[in-house]
This record gives structure tokens, C-alpha cells and sequence, in this order.
């Protein structure tokens, strides 16, 4: 076994820095900062163009006869999937279904230029489909008149909802960009992957029930609001006796088969060249069994009905939604970019390269205000579609660029073809790809067993996003994972640590049994930053620690010299050589009030007292004194990442109060920076000095043996600790040497 021996000074910080020239760095201020972010010279100005259009970086690169047949076949395999999923996913922001095809297309083809992943596919994502629909919902009801704003006038309640579509996605790309624009992109941390595996469980259920009107062929008012789940789960079910039975047959076959190709796709993955397209095909011979048949008019099926061809002219948001909408285009354009973010990350650590979060945010700000000006609606990413062009050789965004020409084919040439898909298809198709988003419900029982906070999270967000809507339940997520992150932080799991005996490694003394702790000594670690909010409970833990309150004895100890002063001056109190005599025969009574609290918490002192007074002996005064068996502290600090001004003045309080009951306080392993923060700050006065920070834990420990050698003498059969140093020369065998004469092996 492998061992290492070390012979070295015992340090302190004071010591340690006046061994080791310490390099002065100047730090950087605010104005520093800023000054060199707007800076600008020919080295910036190309790292900028290039950061702004990465299509440049990646097509230097491109390998035309290595990549460009793979990107076909992605880019025709997703497109018609994008198809297929844009009519689907319209349906759930409330719109008529081409204007899914306006969202698969232009946000595409401005990421192909902005965007730094490779591999998603952009377009319609169900989730926000559905955020959008619960607001265009509100705004432009199905069954009363929309909201007074001023640019519905002359419009029909589909050109009304789509200009509420496409306004409120013009929103969030402008927040979208404007976070990118000022480097804001880590405000994706605050979505913990829990969060988001319940916010989008939640999401999924929301959007099982809104296809179930499509699935059972049922006329259902769009709900939004809190509650609006169950209200439309309960007009569902007023209504179920209307319900299409050719509707329900046509889904359980779509959903049936599909799932069951599905299934084979996972399972033979490997041996397939392409996964099989089985929505695509589904959809075709619906279409055509449908228009042969002509389900619409002898069965009564909703269908798609007329595509128009082409493009519709640009048009401007309206100013008067943006004020309707501000509080709901947010969480939008962070879920959007969350979701997109994180499927971006997973591919790009798959095949090495690196992706952008602030250029991510400025490309999906910039795809939604350009597709939201030609009538499409919110864009991300779906999972599917993205596993589609991945797994079918997609190796750029060249794949996306073609999928989206797929679908400028199907709206300028041939969407005709799709007039008569039944809605029920489509309803069912989307019910089929909730599949990975419901089984993330099985993530609650680990979670459960590994971390419970984690858990209450999840199942928090998902209950709140399910009763609240999207949108509270959102902000009800956050609310819970940042309340569990202060929790954790506020009330840390302190500990006392203990020796393992023969080395210098210290332990939680309740989780081993071979351990060593030194009479008079105290170890106490705080795995935690110190602030406003946890330095009540570090001090309670301390004195939990400790066994007693520092404060308590201090004011004990005052009162006791108090009384000793005035029964010496009365005569009552002598001095002998084996301390004080109470000649009284009536003990001394004390009178409330007639010491104030300020001056019992000073230190005590001794100076004009004859001889001085054994605190742990008996007093000869009817003061109950606490006694005290510790002469040495020592708080580890390793785990202390930072502290405020809140708990630097409870720090120092606490230190000064066992200072002044003759507790030597030792700071170990103290951060750099908070020692640089302690000195601007003064911490340090008379009674808590620098000497009392030490390099390691160790460190200390050996200071106090020397001072208290008492301490160590109870013990008999202690193992050794080695301290020789031992030096590997380059061209000869390790050997041993001892550093200033220095004794070779330390008892402790």
C-alpha cells in the first residue's frame, strides 16, 4: 500500500504568508469589466462576426462528400415529419393547422445561420403550442367576444387568434434577444432537470386532455385560467354521449400502430439505416382511406379542410396584445429556450462540439420575431423531431435547412393533398409522441428515495402546472426549488469532527468508532456559506456542539465577580492560599437589576482582584456558575464559500463571546478571499486577531497539543503520525530527509 510522509512547518495564515511571497493581483473592477466588454479592435470585431453567424465556423468545415448525403436523407425524414407535426401542434395553440407549416419553416431557416447546435430540429414544440393556445384562448374566446382591442376590427376569430399567435411570439423573441444581446443566458440554471421533468409531466397531461375533443370528435370551448383542466375534463364529460364513434376508431388504429412501430423503431435501432417513418405513413393512407371514403361528409370527422397555397404578406404585432401578454410571452421564452438548450447540450456532448447558451438566445430571439412577422407562431424544439434528423445521419444544420424546404414544397405546391386528414390523426399522433414526457412520472419513487427535496420539487411543479395552468405552475416551481435551495443552505448539516487515529484526517466522530478527540479540544464544521439567513442557526449548533451557551457563563462569570468585589470590600470574602473564604454565615443574596446586561456581557476582568479566581473549582458565592471544560475551538471553514455582512458580524460575535470565557477559537482552511473580505471589513480587533486562522485543520490541531500538551496525555496508546518528508529525485530513488532537524515522527 502506498503512503506518504510529510515534514513541514505547522502554519498559520500569518506564518504561512510571511514563508511564502504571496503574488499581488490586481482585481478587476466594475468598470474594468465593462470597459473591456465594449472594447473594440480587428481581433474582436472577427470573433464577434463569427460568434453572430457560427454558420460560418461550421461550414469551413463541411464535408461535402462525407456529410452532404447524410443531411438529405435527415433533412427529408425530418421534413416530413415537420409536416406532420406543425398541422398536429397547431391544433394545440388554437389556430387553424397550416399555420403550423408558417412555424416549421421561416424560424428554421433564420436558426440555420444564427443557431450553434448541429443536430435539433426548430419548429413548433407542444408545450409552448399549448402556452400560446391557453392565452389565445383568453384573448379571442370560443364562445363570447374577444378582448377590445383595437386591431381585431374587420377580422375574423381565426385572423383574430393568429395575430395573437403571432404578436405574443414577437414578445418573447424580443426578450429571447434581448437576454442573449446582454449575456443573460445562465438564467437556464435556475431550471433544475427536475423542474423541468415535472413542469413538462404536467405539460403533457394538459395536452392529452386538449386532444381529447379532437380524438372523441367532440365540439369543446378552449378554456384557460387556474382549474382549467378539470373544467374541460368535466365539459368532456357532459358531452361524451355526442361523442364520433368513426373518430375513436380512426385514433385507437393511428395510435395503436404507431405506437407499436415505435416500439420496434427503439428496439431495432441498430440494425435499422432509418427509423421507419410510421407517422408519415399513418398520415398518408388516413388521408387517402378519408378522402376515398369521404369520411367529412358521411360520418361527420373533422378534417383539416382547405390549405391555402403560399405565403401570407408580413404583418406588424399589435402594441395592444404586448400589454395583454408581457406576463405570459416571459416564461414562454425561457421554457423555449430551456427545452431547446438542454436537447442542444445533450447532442453536442454527443458528437464534441461546443454550443453557445447567449448566441442560442439571440438565434431563437431572432427565428421568433422573423417568424412571428410572417404569421408563425413560437418556436423551439421537439424531442422526436430532433431524434429524427440525429439518428438519421444529420451531421449540420444543412439537414434542417432542407427539411424546412420540404415544407415550403407541401405549403406552396402540394398541401391540397392534406385536405382530408381527419383532426382525429392528428390528435391521436400528438397522444402517441406524449409517451416520453408521461413515463417521466417514474422518476418521482427514485427521487423519493435519493433526495426529497428534489422530489417535493417535481411533484410540486407538476401538481401546480396541472390545477394552475403552465404559466403559475411555472413560477409555483420556481418558487419551490429556490425555497428548497435556501432551506438547504440555511440549515446545513453541522458536525463534530474527530481524529482518525494515525493520520491527519478527520471524520464526523459519529460515523466511525476508531477516533480521537482530545480532551479540552472541539472541532465544529459548517458545510455551508455564512449569511443572514443561517447565521442564527450556525450559533445555535455551536452552542448545541459546545454543551453550553458562551454567553450565559460570560454573564455568569461577571456576576460572580461582582459579588466577589463587593464581599471583599465588606469584609464578608477573605483570601487564603487555597483561594477565597466566605466568612459570611448567610450567603449573599442577589438584587435583581442591580447589574445591567451591557456590562455582564464585557469581559471579565480580574486585574483588582488579590488572586485569581478557579472557575472550575467551587465559587464562594451563591453564583451558579456554568463550568467549562474546553480551553480550545476549532471551526472549520472549508466548506465556507462565502460570508455577508450579516454573518460577519454574528461571526464575530460568537468568537468574542468565547474569547472572553478563555475559549481559544482556531478558523481553519479558511478561503483566500473571505480572509481578504474579513481584513476590508474589520473583522479584526484586540480580542479576535488574524493568528487564530490556520492553514489546515491539522494545522491547528498540533498549535493546540503544544500549547495544551495536557490534553494528549491521557491518552497512552496512540498511533503515530509520520512527518519525514519524502523527496523523488528525477534520476534517483525516492529517499527520505528531515527538514530543519525536526523530530521524524509527532505523537498525537
Amino acid at each position: 500500500m502506498a503512503e506518504y510522509v510529510v515534514a513541514r512547518n505547522i502554519y498559520s495564515e500569518d506564518r504561512f504568508n510571511a514563508d511564502y511571497e504571496k503574488i499581488y493581483r490586481q482585481r478587476k473592477t466594475l468598470l474594468n469589466h465593462v470597459t473591456d466588454y465594449f472594447r473594440c479592435n480587428s481581433r474582436r470585431a472577427r470573433s464577434a462576426a463569427l460568434s453572430l453567424l457560427p454558420i460560418i465556423g461550421w461550414m469551413k468545415i463541411y464535408r461535402v462528400k462525407e456529410w452532404l448525403l447524410s443531411d438529405i436523407v435527415s433533412g427529408v425524414s425530418t421534413g416530413l415529419v415537420a409536416v406532420l407535426q406543425g398541422l398536429a401542434y397547431c391544433l394545440l395553440a388554437s389556430l387553424p393547422p397550416w399555420y403550423g407549416l408558417f412555424s416549421a419553416f421561416f424560424p428554421v431557416v433564420i436558426y440555420f445561420f444564427l443557431g450553434t447546435s448541429r443536430h435539433i430540429s426548430v419548429g413548433p414544440f407542444p408545450v409552448l403550442c399549448l402556452m400560446i393556445g391557453s392565452v389565445v384562448t383568453r384573448i379571442v374566446p370560443d364562445d363570447a367576444p374577444p378582448m377590445n382591442i383595437t386591431g381585431f376590427e374587420g377580422l375574423t376569430q381565426d385572423q383574430q387568434r393568429v395575430l395573437v399567435a403571432s404578436s405574443i411570439s414577437f414578445l418573447a423573441g424580443i426578450m429571447q434577444l434581448a437576454m442573449g444581446i446582454f449575456q443573460v443566458g445562465f438564467v437556464v440554471m435556475y431550471l433544475s432537470d427536475t423542474l423541468v421533468s415535472g413542469f413538462t409531466t404536467a405539460a403533457a397531461v394538459h395536452i392529452l386532455v386538449s386532444q381529447l375533443k379532437f380524438v372523441l370528435g367532440l365540439t369543446v370551448p378552449g378554456i384557460s385560467g387556474p382549474l382549467a383542466l378539470i373544467k374541460t375534463l368535466e365539459v368532456i364529460f357532459n358531452k361524451i354521449g355526442s361523442t364520433n364513434v368513426c373518430d375513436v376508431v380512426i385514433s385507437l388504429v393511428i395510435m395503436v400502430v404507431v405506437f407499436i412501430v415505435k416500439e420496434l423503431n427503439d428496439r431495432f435501432k441498430s440494425k435499422l439505416p432509418v427509423p421507419i417513418p410510421i407517422e408519415v405513413i399513418m398520415t398518408v393512407i388516413a388521408c387517402g382511406v378519408s378522402y376515398a371514403f369521404d369520411f367529412k361528409t358521411k360520418y361527420g370527422i373533422g378534417v383539416v379542410g382547405v390549405i391555402p397555397k403560399g405565403y401570407e404578406a408580413p404583418v406588424a404585432p399589435n402594441l395592444e396584445i404586448f400589454q395583454e401578454t408581457a406576463v405570459d410571452a416571459f416564461p414562454m421564452a425561457i421554457v423555449g429556450f430551456a427545452v431547446a438548450f438542454s436537447v442542444a447540450k445533450v447532442y453536442s456532448v454527443k458528437h464534441d462540439y461546443i454550443i453557445d447558451g447567449n448566441q442560442e438566445l439571440i438565434a431563437f430571439g431572432v427565428s421568433n420575431i422573423f417568424g412571428a412577422s410572417f404569421k408563425s407562431f413560437a418556436a423551439s424544439t421537439a424531442l422526436s423531431r430532433s431524434a429524427v434528423q440525429e439518428s438519421t445521419g444529420g451531421k449540420t444544420q444543412v439537414a434542417g435547412l432542407l427539411s424546412a424546404i420540404i415544407v415550403m414544397v407541401v405549403t406552396v405546391a402540394i398541401g391540397f393533398l392534406l385536405e382530408p386528414l381527419p383532426k382525429s390523426v392528428l390528435g391521436a399522433v400528438v397522444i402517441v409522441n406524449l409517451k416520453g414526457m408521461l413515463m417521466q412520472v417514474r422518476e418521482v419513487p427514485y427521487l423519493w428515495r435519493r433526495d426529497k427535496p428534489d422530489c417535493v420539487v417535481w411533484v410540486g411543479t407538476c401538481v401546480a402546472s396541472i390545477l394552475l395552468g403552465l404559466d403559475l405552475g411555472l413560477g409555483v416551481g420556481l418558487g419551490i426549488e429556490l425555497i428548497s435551495v435556501v432551506l438547504r443552505t440555511q440549515f446545513p448539516r453541522c458536525s463534530v469532527l474527530a481524529n482518525i487515529k494515525g493520520t491527519d484526517i478527520y471524520k464526523d466522530k459519529k460515523d466511525y468508532l476508531d477516533t480521537f478527540e482530545p480532551e479540552g479540544m472541539k472541532i465544529f464544521r459548517i458545510p455551508a456559506p455564512l449569511f443572514f439567513a443561517n447565521i442564527d442557526f450556525f450559533r445555535n449548533k455551536l452552542v448545541e456542539a459546545l454543551g453550553f451557551n458562551p454567553l450565559r457563563v460570560l454573564r455568569k462569570r461577571n456576576k460572580a465577580l461582582r459579588v466577589i468585589r463587593r464581599m471583599l470590600k465588606k469584609g464578608e470574602l477573605t483570601c487564603t492560599p487555597k483561594g477565597y473564604l466566605n466568612m459570611c454565615p448567610e450567603p449573599y443574596k442577589e438584587v435583581d437589576g442591580e447589574d445591567s446586561v451591557e456590562e455582564l456581557d464585557l469581559p471579565t476582568d480580574l486585574k483588582d482582584l488579590p488572586i485569581q479566581v478557579d472557575w472550575r473549582g467551587e465559587l464562594p458565592v451563591n453564583v451558579n456558575v456554568p463550568p467549562v471544560d474546553l480551553h480550545s475551538l476549532v471551526l472549520d471553514f472549508a466548506a465556507v464559500s462565502f460570508l455577508d455582512v450579516s454573518a460577519l458580524k454574528g461571526l464575530k460575535t460568537a468568537l468574542k463571546e468565547l474569547i472572553r470565557i478563555e475559549v481559544e477559537v482556531y478558523i481553519v482552511a479558511c478561503d483566500p478571499y473571505i480572509l481578504e473580505k474579513l481584513h476590508s471589513c474589520g473583522f479584526f480587533d484586540d480580542e479576535v486577531t488574524p493568528s487564530i486562522f490556520f492553514l489546515t485543520l491539522h494545522d491547528a490541531m498540533l498549535n493546540i497539543l503544544e500549547r495544551h500538551p495536557e490534553s494528549n496525555q491521557c491518552k497512552t496508546n496512540l498511533s503515530k503520525i509520520m512527518t519525514t518528508a519524502t523527496v523523488h529525485h528525477p534520476n534517483s530513488s525516492i529517499r527520505s530527509r528531515d527538514r530543519n532537524g525536526m523530530e521524524p515522527e509527532t505523537r498525537f
